[in-house]
């Protein structure tokens, strides 16, 4: 396919973004079609023909919603000939469901993440409605469904190579669009993710073995679903053996699986780590007792360069794999921080070392650095300095969110701070986030040095000033942690 026949499609794609800016609530037309869970089968199917309705939502005594059955389930029950069961036997349980003042870009997203064709939308405890992937995409003959579709049926590496090109070329229409930061970081995480599981899918296939268990585990911006377009691999492997095989004779044989798929990434336009945080690391690549191990070290260590150089770890997710075992990972995780008062006080002290670049007497402290004079580095004193707090925020209170912004809620809800204080932050890290993208859109060429430095002084007025009040967040924000932790 030649560029000039793709270049519609993201078009397409970026117009189809702009459609799904709105709530959910605009897109719900009538009211939901509900029936107990004893209700039969065969009288729960003739309610949605006689609505005219692909779904029926199962509800409890209080009108809450408890379950969902949609068509394709009918199949499983006509299969077992028990229409008169009562549908709670089959309906689906706990259903997504999503708030109405939801972006309707959100349950797109959350369709294609989690494979479902429906979600509820809800206000408070009320059910408002049902959305269906054909309401969110019936204006579109062409949707997010179809790139990543593309994607799954890709069967070579160059393939997936122009589909991650295409999926950047999108982004910056995304940017030229002013599309929200968190939306799109999102967005652009999780066709990255689509893209690299199905490299790891076609890798895998030249790679056979048996007695092994394992899980890709995606590190650092890519964990925490934050990626921009200068992205390189921070990735790692956990395994668990069976029978007698022992972890060295596991890791013998997945490393060449993770340096090809490393390898493959590299091709598809993800560089290899400079710092080698990549799978295909033996130091990396490890099984679950010795990755308990490994984070009990960093945990007990109070060196700060260790902590600083393992923080990238920290917010590991399953990519694709066995997840439970990156689940039960988090999990030990999470209570072994929550305990260790002391590592989340150097932690602290960490992420204070770095500060906002705001000058006493003008806007911004710049840097002379090579080649780019009075410039700032909004990765290193902007977005940093929110993903560490974010990050000790979380382990503190064992939260298992690793999306700053959602880490950064999460620790609002559970008590750690006030939700509009967390809210302000997270408009401030975004905000940073937004100026980065489309500094990065705008580049020719990205590397380390010039992917994040910007001249402040080439911004408008309104984002100068949105910008150094961004920094001053950071900074009334830093000021909370050191009191937290006596800093």
């Amino acid at each position: 396919m030649t560029e000039n026949t793709e270049l519609p499609l993201e078009r397409r794609l970026a117009a189809e973004h702009r459609t799904l800016a709105f709530a959910l609530r605009g897109l719900v037309r009538r009211a939901p079609v509900v029936c107990n869970g004893e209700t039969s089968v065969r009288n729960a199917v003739a309610k949605m023909k006689s609505e005219g309705v692909g779904s029926i939502v199962i509800v409890d005594a209080r009108a809450r919603p408890a379950g969902l059955f949609v068509e394709r389930d009918l199949i499983d029950v006509a299969l077992d000939a028990e229409l008169d069961q009562p549908i709670e036997k089959f309906m689906r349980r706990d259903p997504l469901a999503l708030a109405a003042h939801t972006p309707a870009y959100e349950a797109a997203l959350a369709m294609i993440e989690h494979g479902i064709r429906h979600v509820l939308v809800t206000d408070g405890h009320t059910l408002l409605g049902v959305v269906s992937e054909r309401d969110l995409f019936s204006l579109q003959r062409l949707g997010l469904g179809e790139l990543t579709m593309e994607i799954r049926l890709a069967r070579e590496i160059d393939t997936l190579a122009r589909l991650a090109e295409r999926v950047r070329r999108l982004t910056r229409l995304l940017v030229s669009q002013g599309v929200a930061a968190e939306h799109l970081t999102l967005f652009v995480s999780l066709l990255n993710d689509r893209i690299s599981q199905r490299v790891i899918e076609l890798v895998r296939k030249r790679h056979p073995w048996d007695r092994i268990g394992w899980c890709w585990l995606a590190f650092g911006s890519e964990g925490r679903l934050e990626q921009t377009f200068a992205t390189d691999q921070d990735n790692g492997l956990v395994f668990e053996t069976h029978g007698a095989m022992r972890p060295t004779e596991a890791r013998a044989t997945l490393l060449p699986f993770a340096r090809a798929v490393n390898e493959a990434l590299d091709a598809c336009g993800y560089p290899l780590c400079e710092g080698n945080v990549m799978a295909s690391n033996p130091d990396l690549c490890l099984s679950v007792s010795e990755w308990r191990n490994k984070l009990s070290g960093w945990l007990d260590n109070s060196d700060p360069k260790a902590l600083l150089d393992a923080a990238i770890c920290f917010d590991f997710r399953a990519l694709t794999g066995d997840a439970t075992l990156a689940t039960d990972l988090r999990e030990w995780f999470l209570d072994a921080t929550s305990t260790r008062p002391n590592f989340l006080r150097l932690m602290a002290e960490n992420a204070l070392q770095g500060k906002p670049p705001l000058a006493r007497w003008r806007d911004f402290v710049t840097e002379a650095a090579p080649n780019a004079p009075g410039t700032i580095n909004l990765k290193l004193h902007g977005v940093r300095l929110f993903v560490d707090t974010a990050r000790i925020r979380a382990l503190a209170r064992a939260l298992p969110p690793t999306a700053t912004g959602d880490r950064l809620r999460a620790a609002a809800a559970a008590g750690a701070m006030p939700a509009a204080e967390a809210e302000a932050i997270v408009a401030a890290f975004f905000f940073i986030q937004a100026i980065r993208l489309r500094h990065q859109a705008g580049l020719a060429s990205l590397t380390a040095e010039t992917a994040n430095r910007i001249d402040p002084t080439r911004l408008n007025e309104l984002d100068r000033q949105t910008l150094k009040h961004a920094f001053v967040v950071a900074r009334e924000m830093q000021a909370r942690l050191a009191l937290d932790y006596q800093l």
